[in-house]
């Protein structure tokens, strides 16, 4: 995008007004002697709206610009100040070549994923998608490290999108994203042939277009398989989970043969420095070849207190990391970005689920009153599972690792806990949630409040005062039916809906306790929903029927015990095929 913005003649003036989204940047100014790095006000405005825009007084930058857009222009014809975007450090002007570069590629890009890409792309993600490009082939590596919620997978997927003429490619994230992930290439990309591989044999039609899309547990144990294999390039999801160079998974991911190494994460760093030389030594190996020399130039004088090593770190990382917060794009966001990710299930959650099922298939749903009870029950069954199997075993011993939703909130939520991002977590159970504080306590050393309808008017109004506190606690889980209207929790920006709920209203009331009068940051919305099982059912009634507002949880079971045996059954059976 680009940053409009006055001189007075001495300093930077007020943006102009009525062009753009009004946006504070750093940007290189004239200054005694030279120039400077100061905050200035600008107004946003996309490339294509330049050309069209009534700009009183638009002065030779702008002019300039604008021939840019419509011909060819040389880079020497723009003026310092026409291309004020400072490096990291501080201590140049962005070139005017590469300038005039990033505004081409991004515009060409943007025309060419039109066709190939279904996705209506913000600017930013269309230069995130140029960037990904132009650094794996520049330097065989890069990592996107976007905040949460902007966009790393479509982004990534434009990536994939450019290579797939290539050969066959490959993407490696959590287990319990690995249909969220093939659905994604399939929504994105339809062009591409997304393939889940869960171990064995490699697919037969490992060809130019397929992506294979695997766990990292599948990268441990089949190792070997994928690295018999040249890929054109590799996406590493949620790539701190690599942040370990000596475990096995992280040896299993340096041994696979790509041209170009691709990894997301919202969290490079999560606990110390040496986790973000294990990354950059799998991504771009040749640039960051040995450990001891990145702790002598980096880690041991920034632990000091030098600024002059952190200065020399950020410019070591500005080819190779880009890493955008929600802050700096506000400008081209919606007031609220949706985020729906498709959970697999664990082999404990599939067993149970299909044992269950088939227990209710033996003994029948009945009929009249008795067999909506009876559907009611079995509906809230499936559903737990889906949370946890152990709120149906009630082994409770060990949470991680046994419900891929379970495991995709944590996630989330280390991110949001990295990026000191407040979180309100939504569930229908008291379980679950009791589950969830727990889980904080024991993973995260955290204490979360739970705001349910068990709890006094006083206790209340005490969870809300404390968690929209300054220093309040970093995460709140709330029971969907106690807080769903009525609260102003503006203090968080993030929500996730553990499990759904019938009714889509009820979901996004929930969600506007974070989206209303006070909030002053695009508020993220995230719904988990376990793949394969009834919650897809649910998700889907969500689309057809998000315009309605009297759909409560009553007339949803009714709607399934109105079913025959047979439809029920179908609907309720893990859909295999996924």
């Amino acid at each position: 995008m680009f940053g409009l913005w006055t001189w007075t003649g001495h300093e930077p003036g007020p943006a102009p007004r009525d062009c753009g989204a009004r946006e504070t940047l750093p940007l290189a100014v004239p200054a005694p002697g030279g120039m400077t790095v100061a905050d200035v006000e600008c107004a946003l405005v996309e490339p294509e709206r330049l050309l069209a825009l009534d700009i009183p007084d638009p002065g030779p930058s702008v002019q300039l610009w604008r021939t840019a857009l419509e011909n060819e222009l040389q880079a020497a014809l723009l003026p310092p100040a026409a291309h004020a975007a400072p490096n990291p450090s501080g201590t140049a002007v962005v070139s005017a070549a590469r300038a005039l570069r990033t505004l081409r590629d991004t515009v060409a890009l943007t025309a060419e994923l039109r066709s190939g890409l279904k996705a209506e792309l913000r600017p930013y993600q269309a230069r995130g998608i140029t960037w990904l490009r132009e650094t794996a082939a520049a330097h065989g590596g890069a990592v996107l490290a976007d905040e949460m919620g902007l966009g790393k997978t479509v982004q990534a997927i434009g990536a994939l999108l450019g290579k797939a003429s290539d050969g066959p490619q490959l993407v490696v994230c959590p287990t319990s994203l690995v249909s969220n992930w093939v659905h994604e290439i399939e929504r994105f990309a339809p062009g591409l042939r997304p393939v889940a591989w869960r171990g064995g044999q490699l697919p037969g039609d490992t060809t130019a277009g397929t992506i294979l899309v695997t766990g990292y547990p599948t990268l441990r144990g089949h190792g070997p398989a994928l690295t018999g294999q040249r890929w054109a390039s590799v996406v590493f999801d949620e790539a701190q989970v690599l942040k370990n160079p000596r475990t096995q998974v992280s040896r299993a991911a340096r041994g696979l043969d790509a041209e170009a190494r691709i990894a997301l994460t919202g969290t490079p760093v999560e606990n110390h420095l040496d986790e973000l030389w294990a990354l950059l030594n799998l991504i771009v190996p040749q640039a960051f070849t040995h450990k001891a020399q990145f702790r002598r130039r980096f880690v041991r004088p920034i632990s000091e207190g030098s600024a002059e090593a952190v200065v020399r770190l950020r410019d070591a990382l500005e080819p190779i990391v880009l890493a955008r917060r929600k802050s700096q794009v506000a400008a081209s966001l919606p007031p609220k970005i949706h985020s729906d990710l498709i959970c697999d299930l664990t082999t404990e959650q599939e067993q149970l689920y299909d044992q269950l099922l088939s227990r209710a298939e033996e003994a029948g749903f009945g009929s009249g009153a008795q067999r909506h009870t009876r559907v009611l029950a079995v509906l809230t069954e499936l559903k737990q599972v889906c949370n946890h199997p152990g709120l149906i075993t009630g082994e409770l011993g060990e949470l991680a690792g046994r419900s891929g939703k379970f495991d995709v909130c944590t996630d989330i939520l280390a991110g949001n806990l990295e990026n000191d991002s407040p979180t309100l977590v939504f569930t229908q159970y008291r379980k679950t949630g009791d589950l969830l504080v727990r889980h904080c306590a024991e993973q995260f050393g955290v204490t979360v409040p739970f705001f349910h309808g068990g709890l006094n008017q006083e206790a209340r109004a005490d969870i809300v005062n404390r968690f929209q506190a300054p220093d309040g606690p970093p995460i709140l889980v709330l029971s969907l039916r106690a807080a769903g209207t009525g609260l102003t929790l503006t203090r968080a920006a993030d929500v996730i809906h553990f499990d759904r709920w019938w009714n889509p209203a009820v979901e996004a009331q929930a969600s506007d306790r974070a989206h209303r009068i006070g909030q002053t940051r695009t508020v993220t919305v995230t719904t988990l929903t376990s793949g394969t099982t009834i919650e897809e059912h649910i998700a889907g009634m969500h689309d057809r029927k998000a315009a309605l507002t009297d759909l409560s949880d009553a007339a949803g079971v009714a709607e399934l015990a109105r079913l025959d045996d047979e439809h029920l059954l179908e609907l309720l059976r893990r859909k295999r095929g996924n």
